[in-house]
């Protein structure tokens, strides 16, 4: 897909965003995520020198890749780790220029490591932003942190983990939730979590995040109360498995 394309898609799909927002009864404020997986670097910077900072990656080395060739032309590149975490992968995850923000943690352990290797990589800096995966959809082969458990571990970061920042949860849920008109299960479920959370905390409930709603499902996801959303096909195209 050209340069150009992208960055009409980005502004069109910026619009809608604000739109859902003005009209969303749940949530006053939502980020847009770039999922830049398998796509080349010159589409990020595409959309970077339209004001895009947030982008999604997936995939360990792309991350690694990526950050590292972009890290001097786009300086205030905020990086997303998306994918499945694994516990021989964080000290490279954490050393990727850039990194903001990883929406995927779902057990202790994996909070533990990335504690640890913040504290060598980036620490010193600002503590690292980490979303609870929860698998709300409760299905086998999804990421995630069973739903009863999330808040633990939400205030297991919070206590314990002095180089992370918990920013809230994140979900992906089911595809045929994502591809049925009305309200989302998923996205209801996960909307509880936070509430739940804040009710045991005595927090302010818009005080962390909601990570929910991907490309064909983000309007929806706002409605019912994302904050912030990862948008990859409807932006870049479809994805291309290189060498995969």
């Amino acid at each position: 897909m050209s340069v150009e394309i992208v960055q009409r898609n980005l502004l069109n799909i910026l619009e809608a965003v604000a739109d859902a927002v003005t009209s969303s009864p749940a949530t006053k404020r939502c980020r847009l995520v770039a999922v830049s997986k398998t796509k080349p670097a010159e589409l990020i910077e595409a959309c970077y020198s339209k004001g895009q900072r947030h982008f999604g990656e997936n995939y360990v080395q792309e991350l690694e890749e990526k950050s590292a060739s972009l890290a001097t032309k786009c300086p205030e590149i905020r990086w997303h780790f998306i994918g499945q975490v694994q516990s021989n992968k964080i000290g490279k995850i954490c050393s990727s220029p850039g990194l903001w923000c990883v929406e995927t943690v779902e057990s202790e352990k994996h909070a533990k490591l990335f504690d640890k290797e913040w504290a060598k990589h980036g620490a010193t800096v600002l503590p690292l932003r980490v979303l609870v995966q929860v698998n709300t959809s409760e299905e086998e082969n999804k990421g995630g942190i069973q739903i009863s458990e999330a808040p633990k571990l939400a205030e297991f970061i919070r206590k314990e983990c002095v180089n992370l920042r918990f920013g809230g949860f994140m979900t992906i849920g089911s595809f045929d939730n994502s591809h049925t008109s009305g309200v989302n299960p998923d996205f209801e479920k996960l909307f509880g979590v936070r509430k739940q959370w804040a009710e045991q905390t005595g927090e302010d409930v818009e005080s962390v995040e909601l990570s929910m709603g991907m490309s064909d499902d983000f309007i929806q996801a706002i409605q019912q109360g994302s904050t912030s959303v990862r948008v990859g096909s409807k932006l870049f195209g479809a994805r291309e498995y290189k060498n995969k």
